[in-house]
């Protein structure tokens, strides 16, 4: 098993001194298998599709008591709440949930035949813990050219405005890189990069999720989440996605599954399934 430990975002210098293209390519595909073409024009249109059923409430309860023991264990070996990155490749349920044939459907009506599932992150906020997510671009954080690749929003737990769902800036995803500021400690962010004024590019939407069901979104649509002020807490799994014609720098590729069709280049590993759970 591929046990490298990767740090959850590389550092500003490694990111800058890469060429990237980072640019919104839109899916062509006019003929989807789960999702209708109304669901692709509006990803292409606003950035993002939500809602999607994908876990039962009897599947996710279980998805959920799994997380709860393994947030457990990186807390007593020292982590928190958000530390749990790269699950993929150290946890076999995790694995399991990214290569879900109906996320990989979904995902698949995107990108196309040839898709590489490589990122797995809890995001989870604890009542009243203190920390939002800034408004941010997924794109911006990673090593990837061209810009084709989508993040699913997984709710483990009930996500809504009271206990820090996710919200979008519509439509922002067609600005193409923005820029930022680097956070400081006055933002409380679980994250280290700012985009201020996000409403200039767009209407703020609100993201609620019942557990067991995700939203998609490209990776250049602004999003993030405010603090968590509720009793209850607000655990998601991001899970990120490229087509296989991407190229991943800093050794990233080795984080790389094939969830869907081939990888004709050879370029991503094709990590086979952790046994740790």
């Amino acid at each position: 098993m591929n046990t490298k430990d990767f740090a959850i975002v590389p550092t500003e210098s490694e990111l800058l001194a890469l060429q990237r293209d980072l640019r919104f390519y839109p899916s062509s595909n006019s003929n989807p298998k789960v999702l209708t073409l109304e669901q692709v024009e509006h990803f292409n249109r606003s950035g993002y599709i939500t809602p999607l059923e994908v876990y039962s409430p009897s599947e996710i309860a279980e998805i959920r008591r799994y997380f709860d023991g393994l947030l457990e264990q990186v807390v007593q070996a020292g982590g928190d709440s958000y530390s749990i990155s790269s699950a993929h490749m150290k946890y076999g349920p995790v694995y399991d949930i990214l290569t879900n044939r109906k996320i990989v459907d979904y995902v698949s009506d995107l990108l196309g035949d040839n898709v590489i599932g490589w990122g797995s992150h809890f995001f989870c906020k604890l009542p009243g813990d203190g920390k939002s997510v800034a408004w941010h671009q997924d794109a911006s954080y990673w090593p990837l050219s061209p810009s084709k690749a989508v993040t699913v929003w997984l709710a483990i737990d009930d996500a809504d405005a009271e206990n820090a769902c996710m919200k979008f800036i519509a439509g922002s995803h067609h600005h193409g890189h923005m820029t930022y500021r680097p956070s400081n400690s006055d933002d409380h962010n679980v994250l280290n990069q700012t985009i201020d004024n996000p409403e200039q590019f767009g209407e703020i939407v609100w993201n609620p999720l019942p557990a067991g069901s995700a939203s998609i979104h490209a990776d250049l649509l602004l999003h993030g989440s405010e603090v968590n002020r509720s009793n209850r807490r607000r655990c998601a799994l991001t899970l990120r996605y490229c087509a296989a014609e991407v190229h991943a720098a800093l050794g990233w590729n080795e984080k790389g599954v094939q969830v869907r069709g081939s990888d004709p280049r050879g370029h991503w590993t094709n990590l086979p399934r952790p046994t740790a759970s």
